[in-house]
């Protein structure tokens, strides 16, 4: 197959991401997100904050990562954050489909897109911490935006939220940690008023 045959084909099946619904509802709270919604969402958030980046990073190869990260979920499917359990099975799920999906396209830019899936997942690397710490705030934006309903849904509690998102928050951007923690504490608090 020709690079460029290879190269179309993968582009047609990276579509499958508009038919991969989230657990976070769009602002409006009508509907879920879709995650080719979320990886634009994610690279938009990755570009305005950029700024408040603990370290200097690459904001053009966080944006990558954004728009790359969540294509292994047209295999994998998406699950909740929450769920611990579902989550440790999800990973051999997602590196299997890694490797499926990414490796449509020619060798070399499977090859670069596998490292660069490689480098968010471990968050080892400024540009990692930042794009995973993005990746947590775009969910958690949502949920505040539409007074918590996907986490009242699945009985999510303040407490389970910053848990499971200080720490990735924190390692890249104590300042935006603190923003969202106030954003948490301001949601919970008006559930709990109604």
């Amino acid at each position: 197959m020709k690079r460029l045959e290879k190269q179309i084909k993968f582009i047609v099946e990276i579509d499958k991401l508009k038919e991969i619904f989230r657990r976070s509802y769009i602002t409006g709270g009508t509907r879920l997100e879709n995650d080719a919604e979320h990886s634009w969402y994610f690279a938009m958030i990755a570009l305005v904050l950029h700024e408040h980046a603990e370290s200097e990073v690459d904001v053009c190869r966080v944006m990558k990562m954004a728009l790359i990260h969540d294509i292994v979920e047209i295999d994998a499917g998406d699950v909740i954050l929450y769920d611990v359990e579902a989550r440790k099975k999800q990973a051999a799920r997602e590196k299997a489909a890694a490797l499926r999906i990414f490796n449509i396209l020619p060798t070399d830019q499977a090859d670069d897109l596998l490292e660069l899936w490689r480098e968010f997942e471990q968050g080892g690397t400024p540009d990692s911490r930042y794009a995973r710490a993005v990746d947590r705030f775009s969910s958690i934006i949502l949920n505040c935006s539409t007074g918590g309903k996907s986490w009242r849904e699945h009985g999510i509690t303040s407490a389970r939220v910053k848990e499971l998102n200080r720490g990735v928050i924190m390692a890249a951007s104590p300042g935006l940690w603190n923003a969202v923690e106030k954003m948490i504490d301001n949601t919970f608090s008006a559930m709990h008023d109604k």
